[in-house]
């Protein structure tokens, strides 16, 4: 039997549940971008088809996130996911792209009235912003005769990763919580456990790394097995009690 070299899913009744373009079966994706707007979602899709980037779109909740799980509000988001090797192709594809746009905006726009230092800014952490204001902060300070060389953008991104890498400050509040439901029998102590022992952040490059500290991690595997313990326990006088 034949495989295409790619195929679109789409579900026209429904706002996209599972959304892929692939030219092959790739290992893993991960989590590129997320949007609280299908549309947005999909007109970055329509860029990645556009430079033969393999993708998929999915629709996660964050109460998929233990750690949000007591937030009776469900909200979603719709990743774009790539393979972690395409992470800074596409990074660089779709700062080209914005090239155009920015040679004809205006200079009423917002990042004309920003400072050298807040503008150096927005191209240090360039992750907290769109790609379009990355590029149009560059040509600004360019005018002002501070351009920014290649190797200058390399030791700034290398940097940066470096500080990406930091692990969240310790999670004392979500231990405490996720020990009370361990010990009380509640399965959310599992999840939550879970979480903090294997969570992982993704970085601008497609590398993954550890979102907590090592100490939170640990006691994050004994909450998950102290939670599946007790549930094991509960379980079992529940049974014998019946048996009874």
């Amino acid at each position: 039997m034949k495989i295409c070299n790619a195929f679109s899913i789409t579900n026209e009744t429904s706002a996209i549940r599972n959304h892929l373009y692939l030219y092959h079966m790739e290992p893993e994706f991960i989590t590129y971008q997320k949007f609280d707007d299908i549309a947005l979602a999909n007109a970055l899709a329509e860029q990645l088809k556009i430079y033969h980037i393999n993708y998929t779109i999915a629709e996660e909740s964050q109460t998929a996130n233990p750690l949000f799980a007591l937030n009776k509000e469900i909200s979603f988001e719709y990743a774009v996911k790539i393979n972690a090797d395409d992470f800074e192709t596409v990074n660089q594809l779709l700062k080209e792209a914005e090239s155009e746009e920015v040679s004809e905006i205006g200079k009423d726009y917002y990042l004309y009235s920003f400072t050298d230092d807040e503008l150096t800014e927005v191209i240090a952490k360039a992750d907290e912003w769109s790609n379009f204001d990355f590029v149009l902060s560059l040509k600004i300070l360019a005018e002002r005769g501070k351009k920014i060389n290649d190797d200058d953008l390399a030791n700034i991104n290398k940097k940066r990763i470096e500080e990406l890498k930091a692990p969240d400050q310790p999670q004392n509040y979500w231990i405490v919580v996720g020990y009370l439901f361990a010990l009380c029998g509640g399965v959310l102590g599992i999840f939550i456990g879970w979480h903090l022992s294997t969570y992982k952040k993704t970085l601008p490059n497609g590398e993954r790394v550890f979102q907590y500290i090592e100490r939170d991690r640990k006691q994050g595997r004994r909450m998950f097995y102290l939670s599946i313990l007790v549930v094991i326990l509960i379980f079992g006088y529940k049974l014998s009690l019946v048996s009874e």
